[in-house]
């Protein structure tokens, strides 16, 4: 089954008239909503596989393949 999220993603990738900027600009922001979704079915009691792990890991191949350079973790990304 397809998430609506990598549906996203595809629609993202595939769209002929976004500058790679725009793409990834777009794809961060999905990363972020799913990371937020991850986040809140973790603390859900039937946590199994809710697929949010696949979609991530989805966003960050788009983002490499795009060229995207993920910045160095600090104190403030904790």
């Amino acid at each position: 089954m397809t998430s609506s999220t990598q549906l996203s993603v595809q629609q993202i990738v595939e769209d002929g008239q976004l500058p790679a900027a725009q793409k990834i600009k777009r794809l961060l922001q999905l990363e972020s909503d799913a990371r937020a979704l991850q986040r809140a079915a973790s603390e859900s009691p039937m946590n199994d596989d809710d697929g949010w792990e696949d979609d991530l890991r989805q966003i960050r191949l788009e983002l490499d393949k795009l060229g995207w350079d993920k910045p160095e973790k600090g104190a403030a990304s904790l």
